[in-house]
């Protein structure tokens, strides 16, 4: 049998959509815990020792899913493992505006490589549990946070409307802080 770490790799590496697997259609039972864990910083471990192979945390991220219960699950059709997040599973390292239609959009680019735009689906929040630093609501209840440069970059993308700091992107606006 093998171990859950190289039986979940299989597993997704078998299947067609390395970017956006179909977690929403998958509902396997509890395989139980597996001795995975992000970090405060973003860094994945196994056993005590961090995954330093990038397509391999890549892959991983791509089957990630927070539930109702409020932890964090990787999940395949067949397999659902629980692990350890200690703030956001993920991290937004830079911001860049983007022209659509002659619109302007702000993309933002997550620690896996995936690229996201910020709006209604996609929002920015601020978390006061680690200073009010900019966060983004992600897909199957997983968030972002900002890196430091991406933070000072999304900060001087915004444009001062009474007072307030505001980022726009498309028709969503978000305010930074308190006019």
């Amino acid at each position: 049998m093998k171990a859950p770490l190289e039986s979940l790799e299989t597993q997704v590496k078998s299947g067609r959509d390395y970017e956006s697997p179909p977690l929403h259609l998958w509902h396997p039972s509890l395989s139980g815990d597996i001795s995975i864990r992000i970090d405060a910083q973003g860094d994945w471990y196994h056993d005590g020792s961090k995954i330093e192979r990038q397509s391999l945390v890549n892959l991983f991220a791509s089957i990630l899913r927070r539930e109702e219960d409020s932890q964090y699950y990787l999940v395949t059709p067949t397999e659902k493992w629980r692990i350890e997040v200690a703030l956001h599973p993920l991290f937004i390292i830079d911001f860049d505006v983007q022209m659509v239609e002659g619109v302007q959009y702000l993309k933002a680019t997550l620690n896996t490589g995936r690229e996201i735009m910020v709006g209604e689906e996609f929002p920015l929040f601020l978390d006061s549990t680690v200073g009010d630093i900019a966060a983004m609501t992600l897909a199957h209840g997983l968030t972002a946070l900002c890196a430091r440069s991406a933070w000072y970059r999304l900060v001087a993308l915004a444009t001062t409307i009474d007072g307030t700091e505001v980022i726009a992107s498309g028709t969503y606006t978000f305010k930074l802080g308190a006019g």
